[in-house]
């Protein structure tokens, strides 16, 4: 993919050209109050557009709590929290605005050499937002529309960073915590580099640690995210260019998600360490007509997560063109996984809503499903161990290799690796693909399961080479049906064919 290069030389340029200038701005000079009660929306907003016509620099976000409503970024800028300094976003609704997209506290359309640096906090006050403008809808100052069930919807609620169409995007060690939607959204930019942040959001639904839609050359390196919804999540229609590596993540829903429905090529995710997440480690999710293709995974970390792996062909809807999803050219490798019994994150305050147990089925193995006659293609999943807590019965629920054809196909549904309910294997089931690898594979179950470990239907083009199972039964271990073009260099005994 020729990556490495191109990152390299984008952050050169990046670095250079947000370094070179040298004025720089207090925004103390400009009226702020560091009192976390008065509103400094004017005043924020005044120093940022003085350093914009004097042509960009530094603004100084000092030690102090600095009360705000939506500010807009300018180009060549680089808004620079001090350590100790905190930008609190109003919890009050009209204090916010938008751009083109969604509205935001920070807020930046069609600009170029933005940065959001230092190692201060940005402090969106979500959960008391959000209790604020829910009463709105509840004394008639708000359309019931607009309400989801319990809550204010999604598009009433702001984020807290919202860059769009921008190009040359640093964010840089700060801190980001405690949104009322999704924490950070990045659309239609070129050259981002987010480095080394910390994300810590659990204060409300919609709490995706970072979204990238339609981007080209990003990199997210040495960040934390602890987020109440998936953590690093690729959106939108295309993606191009994308390294994720040296991440610490914890999800309520999925660890790392290109979906629902995104595009996404020539990405490489590295060196990922992700825990007490309670989907999905690695959901690739491609529904909605887009390509997702040339994908590297190479080191993940993988403990108390309940799904290890989750990729997805569906057929929600077609692209514009009447043209169904691809997703292929997909290499896993150097991945050391447990999967536990319990769910994974009941010791934290917020935990996914929903049920505590999927399905009421018996704990899931990783996915590969394709969809009938449209297949996922070209699958390596290389050093690969994974430890699952076994225990499966018939009577928590009942699928077994005899009624494969049962599985739904559920290609038209939001996906989510639980909507299959109970699948017939405790390992790696595989539907509806060509070309799929496993080499140097290994699986094991603490109890017996009374699934076997692989089953693989409508598949060709098989290859296992020291594919090692591990657990207490005697029986076929790895189940075949539909499949041709079969290389397998195991034990021919664990293999059971059916008609």
């Amino acid at each position: 993919m020729n990556t490495i290069r191109i990152y390299f030389t984008a952050t050169l340029l990046l670095l250079f050209t947000i370094c070179v200038q040298a004025k720089e701005y207090n925004i103390l000079d400009f009226g702020a109050k560091p009192d976390g009660r008065t509103l400094n929306t004017k005043s924020i907003q005044s120093a940022i557009d003085k350093l914009h016509e004097a042509g960009g620099g530094k603004l100084i976000v000092p030690k102090g709590y600095f009360l705000t409503g939506s500010i807009e970024l300018k180009s060549n800028i680089n808004l620079f929290l001090e350590e100790g300094s905190v930008l609190l976003g109003s919890t009050d609704m009209k204090d916010y605005r938008r751009l083109t997209g969604h509205q935001s506290l920070i807020l930046a359309s069609n600009q170029r050499n933005i940065a959001i640096t230092g190692n201060g906090t940005i402090d969106g006050q979500g959960r008391r937002l959000v209790l604020n403008i829910d009463s709105l809808f509840h004394v008639g100052k708000m359309d019931m529309k607009d309400y989801d069930q319990t809550h204010p919807d999604e598009r009433m609620r702001p984020t807290i960073i919202q860059i769009e169409n921008c190009k040359d995007v640093l964010v840089q060690q700060i801190t980001v915590k405690n949104a009322a939607c999704w924490v950070q959204q990045y659309n239609g930019c070129e050259n981002v580099k987010i480095e080394k942040i910390n994300v810590n959001s659990v204060a409300f639904h919609n709490n995706d640690g970072m979204d990238i839609a339609d981007c080209r050359n990003v990199t997210v390196t040495g960040c934390a995210i602890n987020s109440a919804d998936d953590g690093v999540c690729l959106k939108g229609s295309w993606n191009d260019q994308v390294l994720i590596e040296n991440c610490r993540i914890h999800s309520n829903a999925n660890a790392i998600k290109f979906g629902s429905g995104a595009g996404a090529t020539n990405v490489t995710i590295k060196n990922i360490y992700i825990y007490d997440t309670y989907r999905s480690a690695l959901a690739l999710e491609s529904v909605d007509g887009h390509k997702m293709e040339n994908i590297l995974v190479d080191g993940l970390f993988i403990t108390n997560t309940w799904n290890v792996f989750f990729l997805r062909l569906g057929n929600r809807k077609p692209n514009e063109k009447g043209e169904v999803s691809t997703l292929k050219n997909i290499t896993i490798r150097n991945v050391k996984a447990d999967v536990p019994l319990n769910r994974p994150d009941m010791g934290y305050e917020v935990r996914f809503p929903g049920r505590s147990y999927p399905l009421g089925a018996n704990i899931a193995p990783a996915i590969v499903i394709g969809i009938p006659g449209h297949y996922i293609q070209n699958v390596v999943f290389e050093n690969v161990a994974i430890t699952y807590p076994g225990g499966g019965d018939e009577a928590t629920g009942h699928m077994p290799v005899w009624r494969m054809k049962d599985v739904p196909e559920n290609e038209n549904m939001y996906p989510e690796y639980d909507l299959q309910g109970e699948l017939p294997s405790w390992g790696f089931y595989v539907r509806h693909v060509k070309g799929i690898t496993f080499k140097n594979v290994a699986v094991a179950a603490k109890k017996r399961d009374y699934r076997p470990a692989f089953a693989l239907d409508d598949v060709s083009n098989v290859k296992m080479d020291n594919v090692y199972i591990n657990e207490d039964d005697k029986g076929p271990q790895i189940i075949l049906q539909n499949v041709n073009g079969t290389d397998l260099k195991i034990n021919h005994e664990l293999v059971k064919i059916l008609k």
